[in-house]
């Protein structure tokens, strides 16, 4: 399994971000690089994740109210560069953080943020691959698994393997996305109407070969594994530029992955499109335009063991 969000999961293109630990190629199907597009992707996407981690915590803090214990050691699987991971420290000031992924580069960025932010000592990271069986974590109280689980090779088996490592009574969210979030209206005063709908058309493509757990009904996985689904929650991602003032930058990260991700499978009109996009003298650049809207929805499911 690898990264997380877009980036997003990695969480790692769309990650979209990623989100969020195995083969270490993003959902565009290029060798990794994207640390900026996840750290963009926390920032831009905040009340995305605080949203999603609130909910999360609400939770298992609910469960601990009711005798359930509170959680001792918590799981971000796939953490990138670790958004969720310091997100849920923050939340649950008694737990130990394990931050998982197969990029070491991008675990030391997690380290580096958790002393900035004063969590170190309860934030700690493992290199490993799901794909190569689970790790010896246990007993895990909670795992957050963001716009990673579609990278597994067998789903359903990881899944199961990580129940077992979890408490009784332990939980398990996942985030993940149908598609990619958009950032582009129909006309962009260059090219043909239509732009950003044929990208994602052929990015698509690119995950039926690659990465064909994209889209996968999670509940029933989750529950195809042992899991008992207690939640599923579809969390509206909506932010405007220019009132985000890093939005032009996070589109202009994750349109240059895509230009190198889909090279040679846009037509020549598209290809010129996508390059005025990442021109920066362009009149129609990414960092210039007013016009970009962030708009998507990554659904968040909630199991119990």
């Amino acid at each position: 399994m690898t990264h997380s969000h877009h980036a997003a999961s990695a969480h790692r293109v769309h990650g979209q971000a990623t989100d969020d630990n195995s083969h270490r190629h993003d959902d565009a199907g290029f060798p990794d690089g994207g640390d900026d597009l996840l750290d963009l992707d926390g920032e831009v996407l905040a009340a995305y994740w605080d949203a999603a981690l609130d909910r999360v915590a609400a939770a298992v803090t609910e469960a601990a109210g009711t005798g359930t214990r509170s959680p001792a050691r918590v799981v971000d699987l796939g953490a990138g560069t670790g958004t969720g991971a310091l997100g849920l420290a923050r939340r649950l000031p008694q737990a130990e953080v394990v931050a998982v992924d197969v990029a070491e580069r991008s675990l030391a960025r997690v380290a580096a943020k958790a002393q900035a932010a004063g969590v170190a000592d309860r934030v700690r990271t493992l290199v490993a691959d799901l794909d190569d069986g689970c790790p010896d974590l246990g007993p895990v109280d909670l795992t957050w698994a963001s716009m990673s689980l579609h990278h597994l090779a067998d789903p359903v088996r990881s899944l199961t393997e990580l129940r077992e490592i979890t408490s009784p009574g332990g939980y398990l969210a996942v985030s993940e996305f149908d598609e990619p979030v958009r950032f582009l209206p129909d006309y962009l005063g260059a090219g043909r109407p239509g732009f950003e709908g044929r990208l994602l058309g052929a990015l698509e493509s690119v995950h039926a070969e690659a990465v064909p757990h994209i889209g996968s009904a999670w509940a029933d996985l989750l529950a195809d594994a042992g899991w008992t689904v207690v939640d599923q929650h579809d969390v509206v991602i909506d932010e405007r530029s220019p009132e985000h003032p890093l939005a032009g930058r996070y589109a202009q990260e994750w349109f240059t992955r895509l230009a190198h991700g889909l090279e040679g499978r846009l037509d020549p009109d598209d290809e010129r499109t996508l390059a005025a996009l990442l021109d920066d003298d362009s009149p129609h650049g990414l960092l210039r335009r007013a016009d970009l809207h962030l708009h998507g929805i990554r659904t968040l499911t909630i199991a119990r063991r």
